[in-house]
């Protein structure tokens, strides 16, 4: 099989392109997908720096990957709802760290999967998955946001950002979101009805009043200025730094969701969430994707295509 991987933890130049990787093992409950694309995430550059050697069983050679496009080609005997041919996406986070998704075929748990949105390509669809459960989780779960609530999201022309506008607008609130005045009008096409240069000094000084709930995902300065920009601190949640448990808020770490991952597809085919690619690389160039995430201020996502 033919893939990225990395026999060690390192920079990435551990990354190595194989064509001698073995076909995956595939279990009753699991999927194995033919992969079309692959979203790339920073969670992928803290894998392979050997960050999450603690909170995972990790098993050389690695292949990298959580989100994925594709194509069902074989389904175990367990699963039900997908049958070879059908186009899937999902967020492929398994219980250890080897089988990932930059690779030719990846063994996805079906909790992990759902039918691919009709109204996007794969490589948009391969960028949604982590990103955007990460913004649907926090906003209906941890924040709980009802229509006509006034909600701060942080970094809101990022990958995660970008989709937490989206979905936040469709649920009715009123967003407002940071960025740099290039990204102003990125995110009023996305519904955002303000738009604050996070470059223009503390965000509370900028505000008209306090919101009923903020999305943080910068952490540091922002975060420790959370409370000052909400009515109750409760109503902060950080998917980047666990320091807001110090303001009162909540920390939070994206899971696998069927469901959550269904509810994403079908506000994507109501024209609801758009998937705006920074760019698309090539597999052999995924260190080149990786170091473009690294860097930090890209307006939306990265992709890396297989087929």
């Amino acid at each position: 099989m033919r893939g990225m991987a990395f026999d060690q933890f390192g920079d990435d130049d551990v990354l190595r392109l194989r064509t001698d990787l073995p076909t995956p093992p595939v279990g009753p409950d699991t999927i194995l997908v033919a992969v079309h694309a692959v979203g790339v995430n920073p969670v992928d550059i803290g894998i392979r720096a050997g960050y999450l050697a603690n909170a995972y069983p990790h098993h050389f050679p690695i292949i990298p990957g959580w989100d994925v496009a594709g194509v069902v080609e074989t389904a175990g005997p367990a699963v039900v709802g997908f049958e070879p041919g059908d186009e899937v996406f999902g967020y492929v986070r398994r219980d250890d760290v080897q089988w990932g998704t930059a690779a030719e075929f990846v063994p996805a748990p079906q909790r992990c999967i759902a039918h691919k949105p009709e109204s996007l390509s794969f490589a948009e669809a391969g960028a949604v998955p982590l990103a955007g459960l990460t913004a649907y989780q926090a906003l209906t779960e941890v924040l709980d946001v009802s229509e006509g609530e006034r909600v701060l999201i942080h970094r809101a022309a990022g990958g995660v950002g970008f989709f937490a506008v989206q979905i936040a607008v469709a649920l009715g609130a009123h967003v407002i979101g940071t960025a740099s005045p290039r990204n102003e009008g990125f995110l009023r096409d996305a519904g955002a009805a303000e738009v604050l240069d996070y470059s223009a000094g503390p965000i509370s000084g900028q505000l008209s009043e306090p919101v009923d709930a903020v999305f943080d995902l910068v952490g540091g300065d922002t975060l420790a200025d959370a409370p000052r920009q909400v009515r109750d601190p409760s109503r902060i949640v950080s998917a980047v730094d666990p320091a807001v448990r110090d303001l009162g808020g909540r920390y939070m770490f994206v899971r696998p969701d069927q469901h959550d991952l269904e509810e994403l597809a079908r506000m994507a085919d109501a024209g609801q969430l758009r998937v705006p690619i920074a760019k698309a690389f090539p597999l052999e160039k995924l260190a080149e994707a990786q170091r473009m995430v690294a860097g930090g201020h890209v307006r939306g996502k990265v992709v890396v295509t297989v087929r």
